[in-house]
This record gives C-alpha cells, structure tokens and sequence, in this order.
C-alpha cells in the first residue's frame, strides 16, 4: 500500500502527510483550525523559513481560499519554538562522526 504524501506549500517538499503541519479551512462556517477537521486543508512543513515565506507570501491563504487570521501563525510559531526547545542540541562530537563517515566514504570513492 502505497504512503498517503503530501506536498508543503512553501517549499514543495513531498513526504508522508505526518511530517508536516495541517491547516484546515473547515466546511461549511469557514474557520480555520489546525491538525483537524474536514475541508479544504494546507500543509507546511515544520520549520522556519517555510512558515515565514508562508507567512510573508500569504502562501495559506490562497490555497485556503480564505482569509488567514494573525492568530493561526501566532500558533504556528509557538509550536515551532517548543520543537526547537524539545530538540537536543548538536554536540560536536556527532558532528565529528558525521565528518569522519563522509571522509571514509570519499576514500571509497577514490580508489
């Protein structure tokens, strides 16, 4: 069975519709609310520069078809800050083996 995908509206990224972030223009009193619901629905991916360009080029609102109140990215960036809180910081040493492993698999490439 094939994975239900779904693109961003922002930067078009296609992956499984869990990975992102849903918008729904509720049928028929034409409220917008996030994650559920049935209607016309967005989804953006969870990160800053597509809720900004989102957010800059009213990106939700023509693919809503709606008018996108100041509340709803208010929203979304109250939970794109707990993310980054949640989120471990990187430490150098797994920046260290990342750079090990790609030199390793340059030398494989050499010869």
């Amino acid at each position: 069975m094939k994975p239900n995908v779904r693109r961003c509206i922002s930067c078009g990224k296609v992956a499984p519709k869990d990975a992102f972030w849903r918008v729904v223009r509720v049928h028929p009193s034409h409220q917008l609310q996030l994650d559920r619901g049935m209607g016309r629905s967005a989804y953006i991916c969870p990160r800053a520069d597509c809720l900004k360009t989102a957010q800059k080029k009213n990106r939700l609102g023509r693919t809503l078809r709606a008018s996108v109140p100041p509340s709803v990215y208010s929203t979304l960036w109250q939970r794109l800050s707990e993310i980054r809180e949640r989120r471990p910081p990187k430490t150098d040493e797994s920046q260290d083996e990342s750079t090990i492993r790609q030199g390793q698999a340059n030398d494989d490439i050499r010869g």
